[in-house]
């Protein structure tokens, strides 16, 4: 198998191309001179490797289109745009947390966050951004709609039939190494694995994937463990419990360890289970002696 090299660049079109590190950066050339990127990495650092990309093909930065405000998305905007005046593009409610980035952890935790969670993983540096509105953003990409990962999220289909997915699914590696992936709306989530699963395209770029021309085993295998944690969560709740014990009971049997950053993202995930299984009238919530307790019909 051949050793993947971080920030290495690959075309996957005639104009699209794909930067190979943690959280794949999409790259649309608009002519000989100009590109746009799709997302910008997760930091300064990662910002710097992108310039010399750039820099290294004769090419200017137009613009970034962030598919939405999570720190690894847009952690290079802020140096890439001070150092190159390019436009940052960002849809509906990513656009407040690209320019207020501590909206993530305060979001994630459901307060102000302690310094635990105020790093780069969780809070990018700010960025200013405009609406896909905006004369500036490259008619002919197309933006498709993505939520349920996070608020506005969005993928882009190229003009070349390239479809990058963000973070709407995850590899069967990252699966079993974290189990449970970061869900924000679950309904909708599940709505854009049917949307994603129905696309015709020559080539997926998921964020956090393989890049293929086959998504549909990829999408089924995220929609089923949606249905498996689902089911986890229900069979933990034959009794009533309050949230921070089934949170213990959901670590302790997909063998997590809890750290704030987990207890976070991990927390804030279980909490839109909760939500979905209580709107479907899979589990009801009950206030016992002060203490809101989580039970299964």
């Amino acid at each position: 198998m051949r050793k993947i090299k971080m920030f290495e660049l690959h075309q996957v079109g005639e104009k699209s191309y794909y930067i190979d590190c943690p959280a794949k950066i999409g790259l649309y050339r608009i002519n000989d001179a100009e590109v746009y990127l799709i997302d910008s990495g997760n930091d300064k650092d990662a910002g710097r490797k992108i310039r010399r990309i750039l820099n290294e093909n004769g090419w200017s930065l137009k613009g970034i289109i962030n598919t939405h405000s999570n720190a690894d998305h847009i952690g290079g905007n802020q140096y890439l745009q001070q150092q190159t005046g390019c436009k940052i593009f960002a849809n509906g409610v990513e656009a407040a947390f690209t320019k207020y980035p501590v909206l993530e952890p305060s979001f994630l935790y459901g307060g102000y966050p302690c310094k635990d969670l105020r790093h780069k993983f969780l809070l990018a540096s700010e960025s200013n951004a405009l609406d896909f509105s905006d004369p500036d953003f490259p008619k002919d990409l197309d933006v498709i709609p993505l939520p349920g990962h996070f608020f506005d999220m969005i993928g882009i289909h190229t003009s070349d039939n390239v479809v990058f997915l963000a973070d709407c699914i995850s590899s069967k590696s990252t699966l079993e190494k974290y189990q449970i992936s970061f869900i924000y709306d679950v309904a909708e989530y599940l709505s854009t694995l049917d949307r994603v699963e129905a696309m015709e395209a020559a080539v997926y770029v998921p964020a956090h994937a393989e890049v293929t021309d086959n998504i549909k085993e990829i999408v089924q295998l995220n929609r089923q463990k949606v249905f498996d944690v689902a089911d986890r969560i229900q069979s933990l709740l034959k009794a009533p419990v309050c949230f921070d014990v089934l949170l213990k009971h959901i670590f302790d049997e997909y063998g997590l360890t809890m750290t704030f950053e987990q207890y976070a993202l991990v927390g804030s995930t279980i909490r839109s289970y909760l939500s979905w299984l209580k709107d479907n009238k899979k589990i009801e919530a009950d206030f016992q002696d002060n203490i809101l307790k989580w039970r299964s019909l």
